[in-house]
């Protein structure tokens, strides 16, 4: 494994754009003008002389003073104006410098920026290091203009860029900083004067007075003193996490107020951290170490001899990103640009634990929902029209932000091509490397980051790799499954790497064996040494907090955390449905929206509302929430709502969501747990069937039933097989009409399918008033849960057998042995398969309505037409389903027609749903042995009723 040097990775500058050095040369005199393009390209759906429509490509006509260029043809704008850019760039032979200067250089450009950063000029400046030169103008005595060096090396990027370049260990030692400005200030002794045992720097001779005077003139109009509300965090684990208030004044420096809270005299012993969560706020830790050693005969190089004493702070170092000891100080204040006044915002505990679940990739995603106690991060990313909340890549760029680890890199595949991109995985941004030349498909991608075109289809494989800030390499991924669309190949492995990574933070105590077992099974490479270094201090942080909280009066035992023994299914007790049933449920890759309220109830009645959401959204079937919601959900339909109980999350997480967090843990030392009151709203079903209901009446879906339906009573069955019946719709709906029918049966692999489905016929079957005076003749029912690709004797001999759309969700191979274990060992007497007629999906897809959600890319893809189904793992043609079915006829001695439902079969493209009959010539099927692969989930007979495994 190779890396690179701390020093090559300091000396590393990001380079100018090309629209910057052309902004830069003729500023407003350039003038870019986007044009869109259509993509054409020939088409690709067998049988159709339809035109296919292409995406939406971009080129960009840039006119200069001196020359006028045009670029290629790209997916975003963004992209095509660069593209112009760096073209003009070329054709006027401008020279771009690298901002990567010597050590030499390096210290001249220090000793400047020093100059400049005390000058008169920067005191009026919109920098945010400028007021804190305007604060210290207002300090007392010997203090007044002395600024801490540990405030211009954290506010100032240019100044700890160029320490950087000349000792790279400064990264990890701020105390080296302060030695390297101090050297450099020595350069300027008749000008600047290090004061307070060298931790501050003031001038020697004072601002002119007109500048002082325009000072104070724009500060006249601020607050004379106010307070504002910080997070005291012990260096010791054992002592409580509090709040305090911070008493600021204008007329003072507020880092001598923080000072003064933390013990010590003045603001030059307060060494300040980067920010805390988002780039964008002003969330800083501030501590004092009991001993800072600064030897001023050291070398500015010599920073390893640099040091800070006292007691590792562990929680703020996890915050921080970087060792802190003491006690530390979370407050928001500070100085922000162009902006005179003081910035400042309260922060609660629930501030606090909110930055803490943030730092995990379950806690990302749910704080980007705002459903702590009911969102989880997904098991399976669909398509980008389902998702909600921050999407995989996003969330793993912000776990890597707020771990102060390198941004992630993505590299893209494309199998289909033979190609790949960056096989060494430097590259660190997605973006087209070459224009796509009109009437082509883009040839290859150069990697993965912000805005990749998300059109481009191909075989896709996906590559992730994670380093460490010194570029060590932490963990790496590359994903076996090929995807359509390059996106899907992003966002899938960037949610396989958080899924193991989840698994680290949930299970804080977890040995390295089974952590090297799971990433073996998800195809993750970790290095352990370097993951360790990294990842080392989370699991104490965590662990401590998901174990116990610490009260005024002890440690809060964590028995009062259970909830009551009378314990359903996951955790979930006292479960109370109500409301009329619709008939309308959600199902696997349905949209279901919701409204929640989730509050903290004792044993004795007392109850605090922690969270609520008037619309909840996401897809069923992909674990987007936690477990027990959706296997509540499942015996719901729309209108209906359930109340129940559910055992406690982890504490950080209630602490997140609580307002009140005094009242909440006085009510966690009692026996208490957690309530739900859940509604389902709505059930937006899959863009399958939205296509299909926007083009049939009835739904094809109730055409295929309707048809299946046709056959039974024409053959006279007395036995019927549904093969992947599901939720049961055609076995539930057999029930409406009269049939021969005694004894049907059900196979499926998905339990909660199979729940659905026994509840539906339990009510059905048990329903005298409906069904025992009509001509329905079902004597038994069964459901099992099994692999209608293994045989299991008890699946033999019926006359029926159905299955209806769904050999398309297996893979080809698979419906290839399901067709081979269905016709020699079941052998049902007649045998019904139907699947979609790909050709057909043109129609489907021109009249579905469009989603609001739905990712535009998606929509102007260059395959021919996407799979009606994001779970399809293929579609057929009329004539790949036809040799299929013929083939398997011939070798198991059946004979075979075709139908179909939805359109007219002898009309182009022929039927939506395309259907194959087979028939045995046998009379009697062979003798089969024994065998019992198959769980019995639920079964019914006449004579007692019903009776459930489930």
């Amino acid at each position: 494994m190779g890396t690179l040097s701390s020093a090559a990775v300091a000396a590393k500058k990001s380079s100018l754009t090309p629209k910057a050095i052309i902004s830069q040369k003729f500023g407003s005199k350039a003038s870019y003008k986007v044009d869109e393009v259509e993509e054409s390209f020939p088409n690709e759906c067998p049988g159709l002389a339809i035109r296919q429509k292409g995406r939406c490509l971009y080129r960009c006509h840039l006119q200069l003073p001196e020359l006028s260029v045009v670029s290629g043809t790209f997916t975003r704008k963004k992209d095509a104006e660069q593209a112009a850019a760096e073209k003009a760039i070329e054709m006027l032979g401008i020279h771009v410098k690298e901002n990567n200067p010597t050590e030499e250089e390096a210290w001249d450009e220090l000793v400047d920026r020093l100059a400049y950063l005390f000058s008169s000029e920067f005191l009026s400046s919109g920098h945010p290091l400028s007021g804190h030169f305007r604060a210290v103008l207002k300090r007392k005595g010997h203090l007044n203009g002395c600024i801490p060096i540990s405030v211009m090396a954290m506010y100032d990027a240019k100044l700890t860029n160029l320490c950087k370049h000349i000792n790279p260990e400064v990264e990890s030692n701020p105390l080296g900083i302060t030695s390297i400005i101090l050297s450099a200030a020595e350069k300027l002794s008749g000008s600047l004067l290090p004061l307070e045992d060298h931790l501050s720097l003031k001038r020697q001779s004072p601002h002119p007075p007109d500048v002082l005077q325009s000072v104070e003139n724009c500060e006249s109009t601020l607050l004379e003193s106010f307070e504002i509300q910080a997070i005291r965090i012990p260096s010791s684990v054992n002592e409580t996490i509090e709040t305090l208030v911070l008493n600021l004044s204008s007329a003072s420096y507020y880092l001598d107020v923080i000072a003064e809270a933390l013990g010590v005299t003045e603001a030059s012993r307060v060494q300040v951290s980067r920010t805390i969560g988002k780039a964008s706020s002003e969330i800083r830790l501030y501590f004092c170490p009991k001993q800072q050693l600064l030897d001023q005969s050291l070398e500015p190089l010599e920073v390893h001899r640099v040091q800070l004493q006292g007691s590792l702070n562990v929680r703020a170092s996890y915050f921080a990103g970087q060792e802190v000891y003491g006690d530390a100080i979370l407050a928001s204040v500070g100085y922000v640009w162009k902006s005179a006044n003081l910035f400042h915002e309260d922060l609660s505990m629930r501030t606090y634990y909110r930055l803490l679940i943030n730092k995990i990739p379950s806690g990302v995603y749910k704080l980007s929902r705002e459903a702590i106690f009911v969102a989880e991060l997904p098991m399976a990313f669909t398509t980008r029209s389902n998702w909600r909340g921050f999407f995989p890549r996003e969330i793993l760029y912000t776990f890597c932000r707020q771990h102060r680890l390198a941004e992630p890199v993505f590299c893209i595949r494309n199998s289909s091509l033979g190609t790949s991109t960056d096989p060494h995985g430097t590259c660190k941004k997605l973006k087209v490397t070459e224009p796509i030349e009109e009437g082509k498909k883009s040839p290859v991608l150069a990697a993965a980051g912000g805005g990749e075109s998300d059109g481009l289809t191909g075989d896709f494989q996906c590559e992730v790799k994670i380093f460490s800030k010194c570029q060590d390499l932490i963990l790496q991924f590359l994903s076996t499954k090929a995807y359509k669309k390059q996106t899907d190949a992003v966002q899938n492995a960037a949610l396989k790497v958080l899924l193991w990574l989840n698994l680290f933070f949930r299970e804080s105590n977890i040995s390295s064996e089974k952590l090297s077992s799971n990433a073996k099974e998800l195809g993750i490479q970790f290095y352990s040494e370097y993951f360790l270094k990294e990842f080392n201090i989370c699991s104490l942080v965590h662990d401590f907090w998901m174990s116990f909280a610490t009260v005024e009066d002890g440690l809060l035992d964590h028995k009062h955390m259970k909830a009551n023994d009378d314990m359903l299914e996951n955790g979930v007790f006292s479960l109370n449905m109500g409301g009329q049933a619709s008939g309308v449920n959600p199902s696997s890759g349905s949209l279901v929206c919701i409204g929640y309220t989730s509050c903290l109830v004792t044993e004795g009645g007392m109850k605090e509302h922690l969270e609520s959401n008037e619309e909840f959204e996401f897809e069923m079937g992909i674990g987007a929430v936690v477990p027990y919601i959706e296997g509540i959900l499942t015996q719901l339909s729309v209108g209906q709502s359930a109340c129940f109980g559910a055992e406690l999350p982890p504490l950080e997480f209630i602490l997140a969501a609580a307002d009140d967090s005094p009242t909440t843990i006085s009510l966690l030392q009692r026996k208490c747990s957690l309530e739900h009151t859940i509604t389902l709203l709505r059930v937006t079903e899959p863009l399958e069937d939205r296509m299909e209901q926007a083009l049939f009446s009835p739904p094809l879906s109730k055409q295929r039933v309707e048809y299946a339906l046709q056959h039974i009573q024409e053959s006279h069955a007395l036995s019927m097989i549904d093969f992947g019946c599901g939720s049961g719709s055609l076995l539930d709906s057999l029930l409406d009409y009269p049939t021969s029918l005694e004894k049907i049966v059900g196979v499926d692999i998905s339990q909660k399918s199979l729940a659905r489905a026994a509840k539906m016929l339990h009510s059905k079957l048990n329903s005298k008033l409906d069904y025992k005076v009509s001509s329905n003749r079902i004597k038994s029912a069964v459901l099992y849960d099994g692999s209608i690709t293994n045989f299991d004797s008890r699946l033999c001999g019926f006359d029926i057998g159905t299955c209806l759309e769904v050999i398309e969700h297996m893979e080809e191979q698979e419906a290839s042995l399901f067709g081979d274990v269905v016709l020699s060992s079941f052998c049902p007497r007649i045998l019904i398969i139907s699947t979609p007629n790909y050709e057909y999906n043109v129609i489907l897809q021109k009249s579905a309505p469009q989603n609001q959600e739905e990712d535009p890319d998606e929509k102007n893809q260059s395959q021919a037409y996407k799979f009606r189904n994001h779970d399809h793992k293929f579609e057929w043609t009329r004539a790949q389903f036809c040799d299929w079915a013929t083939d398997l006829s011939r070798r198991h001695n059946y004979s075979v027609e075709f139908s179909g439902v939805g359109g007219v079969g002898d009309v182009e493209p022929g039927f939506a749903s395309q259907i194959a009959v087979f028939r045995r010539k046998e009379e009697n099927p062979k003798s089969v042995e024994m065998a019992h692969h198959c769980k019995v989930i639920w079964e019914w007979s006449e004579g007692d009723r019903s009776k459930s495994a489930l």
